[in-house]
């Protein structure tokens, strides 16, 4: 174990085998570090935080603050953080708005400089922020999912698993597994091939993800015709968990960039408010 002399260390804290604390660091009480963990200079890490084994906190980042509300918790939550995560220089984590609930990040994260991440979100494994990402209290962040730099994304908003947010995108509806949304007008353009070979699927994995993406795209069905046809032609696999993402959240579903013409989603009387984004695209000129 390494701590350096102008490091603040509180007894209450719980230090795992061969951690390493830097220059003017600051750790409170009941913070608990896994084995390796490497605090660079600067880094605070509060009250009601743990994190995994392995994993390095960048110089100026704060970890556990408390949410940015205008009436914050007497008793607020904890964070969560698993193993082998990067969470380079000035990144904040804050602690979860309620005393059983705790903000979580899973293993083999990358954070990049001025990520932020707020109250009660949750990020799955191989998550990858780049710099000045923003996500709001309550944003879900599927696995293996990418956020481009200065995204910012909105409160209670879900991001499926392998989906892949461009730079600078106002993410304010979900974002379905698997696709690709582009910065700057903040639509879907397609699936994330890049990402889907890099995850290692095949080309039949492709092609249903494919037909799946017609179904939900550019079919013109409602909501709920279209979760009945991808039940009924797909009952397992990728298109099956599109099906899932689909029948859950709050907050409608990002759109694509170029709905064919008449083939703007509609949505029944029946359905709930907001379930989709109706409007159809505007015509240039």
């Amino acid at each position: 174990m390494t701590i350096h002399p102008t490091a603040v260390i509180s007894a209450g804290a719980q230090l795992g085998k061969n951690v390493q604390i830097g220059p003017f660091c600051t750790v409170e009480a009941g913070v608990r570090l896994g084995d390796g963990v490497c605090l660079a200079a600067r880094s605070t890490i509060k009250t009601g935080v743990a994190i995994g084994c392995d994993s390095f906190v960048g110089e100026g980042a704060v970890v556990g603050g408390l949410a940015q509300h205008l009436t914050p918790p007497e008793n607020a939550g904890g964070v969560v953080i698993g193993e082998r995560n990067v969470l380079r220089e000035n990144v904040t984590v804050h602690r979860a708005m309620h005393a059983d609930q705790a903000t979580r990040i899973g293993n083999d994260c990358l954070l990049m400089v001025g990520a932020h991440v707020a109250h009660d979100v949750t990020i799955g494994d191989r998550v990858v922020l780049t710099n000045n990402v923003m996500l709001a209290g309550h944003v879900t962040v599927g696995d293996r999912a990418y956020v481009g730099g200065g995204a910012a994304v909105h409160q209670f908003c879900r991001i499926g698993r392998l989906a892949m947010v461009g730079g600078m995108a106002r993410v304010v509806q979900d974002v379905l597994p698997f696709v690709t949304v582009d910065g700057g007008s903040g639509h879907v353009v397609g699936l994330n091939r890049v990402g889907l070979r890099r995850a290692g699927f095949d080309r039949n994995a492709m092609a249903e993800l494919k037909q799946a993406y017609q179904i939900i795209y550019r079919s013109g069905l409602s909501l709920v015709q279209r979760l009945e046809a991808l039940t009924g032609r797909f009952d397992e696999g990728l298109a099956d968990e599109l099906a899932e993402f689909l029948s859950g959240g709050g907050r409608g579903f990002v759109r694509e960039r170029r709905t064919p013409p008449g083939a703007t989603i509609r949505v029944l009387a029946d359905e709930p408010t907001g379930s989709i984004e109706p409007l159809p695209m505007r015509k240039a000129g």
